[in-house]
């Protein structure tokens, strides 16, 4: 990073995790070469029982000693109150040469007046992966920069098996170091090892396995809801019942269109509401009444109607559903995804 170094930095971020490597990785760039211990100074964060902003502010007001800049840390930004944020404002309308201020998201809410003056004072510094294509170009970029190379089969693993916990790829990263070095270039025979337990996926990761009518893919993704996600099952019943509820509001109602669609669910997303009308039109109303069926005897089961365990009930719906979609569809999905290596373990049962 080159002088004159911004006034402030914003890490902004929902995951506390990725937030906290984040802001760890924008105080590294302040610092240069220099020394954390020497430049940088750290106050509230989750151990912290309050925050002493006059501390923050008496921290701000001193220019750098024994270096040329000294970077100011506040963490969980959010736990600030509206005074102590026009404090710091005021600081950032006229801040002292060489001192940053870096401000972490976390305990709530930052006040918006200071979320302002941080994006005219600095640069902000978004944590979050977001999702979809998103989500994917933020892993290649986080990957390129790793301090091991990795094959794409080995990137497209760690992306499969991390799933929504894209907070772990940190840690894994770090383990592939210490066990092979820096610079060291790896494929998947060598990354798979080192994963660990699956993380958690997309509730639309499910229903579009199920729709496909790609069975091992749907099941895999019910258990990894299930476990890394912690979703009770009632939790995935409800929102399998919500997707079949799209598609029978849709069969009949004339829609012809996404927008259409979107209108008569009520739906923001017209992507979403078009793909309730394309599953709904190949299953037909036969398909959606059975699926709604299978529904309700699941739900019946959970609540004691049978003997089973709550995780295999969710697994033989899962798989009847699977089954509903067209011939073509389940052709096309076939079973080609060798390398999702967590496949849930009773998935024979589940055929059932």
């Amino acid at each position: 990073m080159t002088d004159p170094l911004p006034a402030c930095v914003l890490v902004k971020g929902d995951d506390p995790s990725l937030v906290g490597q984040a802001l760890h990785q924008a105080v590294r760039e302040l610092a240069g070469g220099h020394d954390l211990a020497e430049v940088a100074e750290e106050h509230g964060g989750p151990d912290a029982e309050d925050l002493d902003v006059a501390r923050v502010l008496d921290a701000l007001t001193t220019p750098p000693f024994l270096a040329d800049r000294r970077i100011v840390v506040l963490r969980d930004a959010g736990r600030i109150s509206s005074g102590d944020a026009g404090r710091l404002v005021t600081w950032l309308d006229d801040p002292v040469p060489g001192v940053t201020l870096v401000l972490g998201a976390g305990g709530g809410t930052i006040p918006a007046v200071l979320t302002k003056a941080a994006e005219r004072s600095g640069r902000v510094v978004n944590s979050a992966p977001g999702t979809g294509r998103a989500r994917s170009e933020w892993l290649v970029e986080h990957l390129a920069a790793a301090p091991v190379k990795l094959d794409a089969r080995a990137g497209r693993l760690i992306g499969e098996h991390l799933g929504g916990d894209m907070s772990r790829l940190a840690g894994i990263l770090d383990t592939l170091v210490g066990a092979y070095g820096e610079g060291a270039r790896l494929g998947e025979a060598e990354v798979a090892p080192f994963l660990g337990q699956a993380g958690s996926v997309a509730p639309w990761d499910l229903t579009d396995a199920i729709d496909a009518g790609d069975t091992p893919l749907a099941l895999d993704s019910l258990t990894r809801l299930c476990s890394a996600g912690g979703f009770h099952p009632l939790a995935v019943l409800s929102i399998l019942h919500r997707h079949y509820q799209a598609m029978l509001r849709l069969d009949g109602s004339g829609a012809t269109t996404a927008g259409e669609a979107a209108e008569i669910l009520g739906a923001r997303s017209s992507f979403v509401a078009k793909k309730a009308l394309d599953q709904g039109r190949r299953l037909g109303y036969g398909g959606i009444s059975r699926a709604i069926g299978l529904l309700h005897r699941a739900d019946v089961d959970l609540r004691g109607a049978s003997a089973l365990d709550a995780q295999l009930v969710m697994e033989i719906l899962v798989a009847r559903l699977s089954r509903l979609a067209p011939r073509q569809a389940r052709q096309r999905s076939g079973r080609s995804s060798p390398s999702r290596s967590h496949r849930p373990a009773r998935g024979s049962t589940a055929q059932r």
